[in-house]
């Protein structure tokens, strides 16, 4: 009798913005809330491998377990650290995260390149705006709004 095996290389990049995009994750605290992102992940075995992002909005690549829906986890994750920004006092009651969010599949071959991008947000937004950056890739992917 043979055992089954699984393999599997599900990873994904996701995008999300700050309440109405206004700019409230901070230099001073933003790897504090990083950190506590990927604490978070680690505990519920999502397998962050790499986030950054800029005042309005973060990009996360993720690797997680199939048993994990992607809005599921999108959804813990943004609850999560809701909180602890109101916890820590960070921006007052203004601070929220945006309802909708951006999930991409990436192929194993491409995940130095998204970890690459993701990793130099703050030059990449010097030229080009989150809006801009968002309708760029929905063409390259033939998004559509959901």
């Amino acid at each position: 009798m043979s055992k089954q095996q699984n393999y599997l290389a599900l990873w994904y990049h996701l995008i999300w913005a700050t309440k109405h995009r206004l700019p409230f994750i901070q230099r001073a605290w933003k790897w504090e809330l990083y950190g506590r992102m990927r604490d978070f992940c680690e505990t519920k075995g999502y397998h962050l491998d790499f986030i950054n992002g800029i005042e309005d909005h973060v990009h996360l690549l993720l690797s997680p377990k199939p048993q994990y829906a992607i809005s599921d986890i999108v959804r813990d994750i943004k609850r999560d650290s809701y909180f602890w920004v109101k916890e820590k006092g960070f921006c007052g009651d203004e601070f929220g995260w945006q309802d909708g969010y951006g999930a991409l599949t990436v192929s194993p071959s491409q995940v130095d390149a998204v970890r690459n991008y993701i990793s130099h947000q703050e030059v990449h937004h010097r030229q080009i705006s989150f809006e801009d950056e968002l309708n760029k890739i929905r063409q390259i992917v033939h998004i559509s709004h959901t």
